[in-house]
């Protein structure tokens, strides 16, 4: 299956669960539908059919990525699923048990003819998305609107766009879910590594419901129409066996490091190991002790390269052909083909091929070439050149912890520059080590 933004959830977790509640909510009101009569229901026709099919819609988007995780065919086919249900609902209730007039009649506004139809139509959709590359034009999905506004750059915390030029807004339906911008901009994220500084070359797409643009301008209409043929989903996200975070405005995908989280239109799930919150629509149902979702997940993209940078709550990721970096609080992660580093209060690591440094609370270890030095329990183990010493010292065992940890941080600053391990500075560092160790041994 090509494109599939896979996003996995284990079978039993919340939100399969209020999926099967909500279908059992469901065959409750049919009840009261069919029985309306004898319960005095009859007042309540139209609230009750149209419940009845707000939850089917409910209950399938729930249940997408219950067995293969959630992927773009999967909502597709939802959807699907969804309108078949409801025109043999339909078809049943016109024939045997009543409808409201607002689905009965030459002016309803939805029928069991109109159901099905849908039914086939994004059934034929699912079959295209999941068996060839989704190559349709994108005002499929967004539509660029002919229209420029004036754009002076944007705030959004601990990340900023600076520059100046057009804003041009993108619209799912009447929603604006995002602006793409005419100009060169910079962007900047401050993380605990340093600040990070991108140039971006346009067009640059902001996935955000937040107004970026001012007074009206000019708008360049050959522009649009470029931007619109390269906001496809497949040419966004093609090549991702499993893309970790998707923003496509009304569809957003974050997967972190103890963090999940899936936006659909009426559907919201956060995920972390002290709890999973559940939204759909105005109901909210949670359980254990999960985050808040997100205000406003933003995400910016430069859309002629692979660099994309996304703001969720406390959390920034940004994802390069060449690295990629993940912020949680305090904690950073950078990851570049065999290197990564993280940082995380008492805990820093790095790993490049072979070599690896690791620091925690109670101990150390430093792998470099032929030469590995561990320190724990106020004891320092040292092998080189295939000899090995034991060091019994306290001082010594706080000189390694601290030494390595002042090794991964001097690298940090040029892994964030795109430099990459600095393995001569490395082998330099560690042989003025072991020189400072062997004074211990006298």
């Amino acid at each position: 299956m090509s494109n599939p933004w896979v996003y996995g959830y284990p079978e039993e977790g919340l939100r399969f669960r209020v999926a099967d509640f909500l279908k059992k909510v469901t065959a409750l009101l049919i009840l009261f539908w069919i029985f309306r009569g004898p319960l005095r229901l009859e007042a309540y026709l139209e609230y009750i059919v149209w419940a009845i099919i707000g939850l089917i819609f409910a209950c399938e988007l729930l249940s997408v990525g219950k067995w293969l995780g959630v992927s773009l065919s999967g909502v597709i086919f939802a959807l699907a699923k969804a309108f078949l249900w409801v025109s043999v609902l339909l078809f049943v209730g016109s024939r045997w048990i009543g409808l409201p007039e607002s689905l009965s009649g030459e002016k309803a506004f939805l029928t069991a003819g109109t159901a099905f139809a849908y039914f086939i139509v994004l059934s034929i959709a699912g079959l295209l998305v999941g068996s060839t590359p989704f190559r349709s034009s994108s005002s499929k999905w967004f539509t660029v609107e002919k229209k420029a506004y004036s754009f002076s750059g944007a705030d959004f915390g601990d990340v900023r766009l600076s520059g100046s030029g057009k804003a041009y807004p993108v619209r799912a339906g009447r929603k604006t879910v995002g602006w793409v911008i005419d100009r060169e901009v910079e962007v900047e994220a401050g993380t605990p590594l340093g600040k990070v500084r991108k140039l971006l070359s346009p067009p640059v797409v902001v996935w955000t419901s937040r107004k970026l643009g001012g007074a009206k301008e000019e708008a360049d209409h050959a522009f649009v129409e470029r931007v619109q043929a390269m906001l496809d989903p497949d040419r966004l996200y093609r090549g991702k066996e499993r893309a970790k975070i998707v923003d496509l405005g009304v569809i957003k995908v974050y997967e972190g490091d103890g963090f999940q989280y899936v936006k659909l239109p009426f559907i919201e799930v956060v995920e972390t190991p002290h709890g999973e919150r559940v939204k759909v629509g105005p109901v909210s149902v949670h359980e254990g002790k999960p985050v808040s979702p997100p205000e406003d997940m933003v995400t910016i993209r430069e859309l002629g390269n692979g660099f994309q940078l996304t703001k969720a709550g406390d959390r920034l990721a940004i994802e390069t052909e060449e690295y990629s970096i993940e912020v949680v609080g305090e904690s950073v992660t950078y990851r570049s083909g065999e290197e990564a580093l993280r940082l995380s209060g008492d805990y820093v690591s790095l790993k490049a091929g072979e070599l690896s440094i690791t620091v925690g609370k109670k101990g150390a270890k430093l792998r470099i070439e032929d030469t590995v030095i561990t320190a724990s329990d106020g004891k320092v183990k040292i092998r080189v050149g295939g000899k090995s010493y034991t060091i019994e010292s306290q001082e010594a065992c706080q000189r390694v912890m601290e030494r390595a940890k002042e090794i991964v941080e001097e690298q940090s600053a040029e892994l964030i520059e795109g430099f990459g391990v600095d393995r001569a500075a490395l082998n330099a560092r560690v042989k003025e080590l072991i020189e400072q160790l062997m004074a211990y041994l006298g």
